[in-house]
């Protein structure tokens, strides 16, 4: 009988949990966090770009924002979008860094209804 042996090389300083998964630093989850914020992505294909589980990357921003007090410590950027004279503004889209979409015809109501959310 032919035995099949699986193993790993894992760094000396590497912790890790009950079922062999690497458990990330404080450290490492804030930078991560950190460049999460400045890539513009949404969480779920920021994860994917990093190969971190979605729902792993989701319970860190949770902790990281109840552990600073407040819903959530990541920036809200806007940007200045001109619309091209002739065309009807119609539904307007605000595409949240947590992947949240909000949807409406007014663009004041909408800046204001994400100021709200991001406070």
């Amino acid at each position: 009988m032919d035995t099949v042996l699986e193993t790993e090389l894992c760094e000396p300083d590497q912790r890790r949990d009950t079922r062999g998964r690497r458990i990330a630093e404080k450290q490492e989850r804030e930078r991560i966090l950190g460049e999460y914020a400045q890539s513009g992505l949404t969480l779920r294909a920021f994860a994917r770009l990093e190969g971190i589980n979605y729902h792993t990357l989701c319970g860190w921003r949770y902790r990281y924002g109840r552990s600073k007090g407040s819903k959530s410590q990541l920036p809200v950027r806007f940007t200045e979008v001109e619309v091209p004279a002739g065309l009807s503004a119609g539904p307007l889209e605000v595409v949240r860094p947590d992947g949240t979409v909000l949807r409406g015809n007014d663009a004041e109501s909408l800046a204001r209804l994400a100021r709200l959310l991001s406070d």
